[in-house]
């Protein structure tokens, strides 16, 4: 991410002040189509009991999808998103080297984690609980994600209209074959997203 800064920072000075049309989170005010998932601005981050006595959180970057958005009817939208698992990043670089390895994501044999939905629920204007089938270590199985409308807007920077939401949701790892130190280390993984999205 701190890569990306200096061109955030480069394109935000470029832009006239005032020039930034205001987010919005009502849904009739959304552009309906079809958009794709911006990896710059895109986060994946996972948290898991360490021990008991702490939590511990790492990411997943470069991510890619499309989201066909249909904001009259959003049960109808539909969620593709592929993660590439060599893209686990943490604190230490040691820890970082070993999820990548067989006895725990096994990067090299399932270089990819996704996720495609199968149902779009709404419990408000502006959430909504995202069903689909989560692909991770081989393994497929349903996972509910609870989705919250963060804004839209047409981009300034990009001149496309942007879209944002957060997701959670929480997926048992040993569920897909991961198995490692459970339950020293926690079987309950916790999954926060940021995702951002131009049309």
């Amino acid at each position: 991410m701190a890569s990306i800064l200096p061109l955030c920072t480069a394109l935000c000075l470029a832009v006239p002040a005032g020039a930034q049309t205001a987010p919005t989170r009502d849904p009739a005010k959304i552009q309906a189509g079809t958009y794709a998932l911006d990896p710059d601005h895109t986060q994946v981050v996972f948290a898991v009991d360490h021990l008991g006595y702490s939590i511990y959180r790492g990411s997943f970057s470069d991510v890619t999808g499309t989201l066909e958005l249909d904001p009259k009817n959003p049960a109808a939208s539909t969620l593709k998103v592929s993660i590439p698992v060599s893209s686990v990043a943490t604190t230490s670089p040691k820890l970082t080297d070993e999820l990548k390895g067989a006895e725990w994501l096994d990067a090299a044999k399932h270089p990819t984690m996704s996720f495609v939905s199968t149902k779009v629920t709404m419990d408000g204007p502006d959430k909504a609980t995202v069903t689909g089938d989560f692909t991770l270590h081989g393994v497929t199985k349903p996972v509910s994600l609870q989705v919250t409308l963060v804004g839209a807007v047409p981009n300034a920077i990009t001149k496309k209209f942007s879209v944002g939401f957060e997701a959670k949701g929480r997926i048992k790892r040993s569920d897909f074959g991961v198995k490692t130190y459970v339950p020293m280390i926690g079987d309950e993984v916790d999954l926060t997203i940021a995702g951002a999205f131009d049309r």
